[in-house]
């Protein structure tokens, strides 16, 4: 019984050993305030997710979700202004 194999080598190139574009890595660090409040944000809920959310931990999470509110408001706020001054 003979291997039967591709003929042709893939047409694309292999998505997954290429690495973030500078576009790419501009929108992250760009979004980096948001990522960084959503992960304390998630760290927070999941310090809690063994025993009883007492009251430190309930300022704890209010405090973490209005700073993710508050990223987020700036990062619309920031988007916003760039759309409306391109199209100015």
């Amino acid at each position: 019984m003979d291997f039967i194999g591709p003929v042709q080598n893939a047409v694309t190139a292999d998505m997954s050993d290429r690495g973030p574009t500078a576009a790419e890595l501009d929108a992250i660090e760009w979004e980096l305030p948001l990522i960084s409040a959503e992960v304390e944000l998630l760290d927070v809920e999941i310090s809690t997710l063994d025993r009883p959310v007492t009251e430190v931990d309930a300022r704890r999470i209010r405090r973490a979700r209005r700073r993710v509110l508050s990223a987020r408001r700036i990062l619309t706020n920031q988007a916003a202004d760039l759309s409306w001054d391109g199209a100015a």
